[in-house]
């Protein structure tokens, strides 16, 4: 899990340039977490200074203004700090969705990689697309993985036979195994 920090004076790791600047998530999940952490204890404040009004009051209507005012809105402060602290709280969640699903790609990506490279070998660990074949009984040198004999089916390897073979201009197949 990444948190950003304000970079402190002083310190070089930072270019000068803001660390919010381009990534708005993490500017929203900034903005959502500080408005809801001033809202939320500030409408318990208010709450408790309108408590604190009507109960220091003999009247009834200024208890009833005091009830609305400070009782209602800071209700309402309360309400919509609570919701901006869950928003910011979601926010951090998306961004490390969106983390979590790029290093899983990269993973993939890379484990695709492997998986094409191992099936490419064969058990004596010999790189089949580098392997060297005729079509039939043709007299041009291909790899196995040239584009231009994909569609063939009788390909027949190099092994001994390098009498009067030519390279394929397409694939290029190693002139010092021929």
């Amino acid at each position: 899990m990444t948190t950003t920090s304000l970079p402190r004076a002083g310190t070089r790791d930072r270019s000068g340039v803001a660390p919010l600047m381009n990534n708005h998530y993490q500017l929203l999940q900034m903005v959502l977490f500080w408005a809801g952490a001033i809202l939320l204890p500030l409408g318990l404040v208010v709450i408790a200074f309108g408590w604190y009004g009507a109960a220091n009051t003999p009247y009834q209507h200024e208890q009833l203004s005091y009830l609305v005012s400070g009782g209602l809105f800071g209700l309402g402060l309360t309400f919509v700090g609570g919701f901006l602290y869950f928003g910011a709280w979601l926010a951090r969640i998306a961004a490390d969705q969106r983390e979590s699903a790029k290093r899983l790609a990269d993973t993939l990506l890379v484990l695709a990689d492997v998986t094409s490279r191992a099936a490419a070998l064969d058990p004596q660990g010999e790189d089949l697309g580098a392997l060297q074949v005729t079509v039939g009984e043709g007299d041009t040198v291909h790899r196995r993985d040239c584009q231009l004999i994909a569609h063939r089916s009788d390909l027949v390897p190099l092994g001994a036979r390098t009498d009067a073979l030519t390279l394929c201009r397409v694939c290029r197949p190693d002139a010092r195994r021929a």
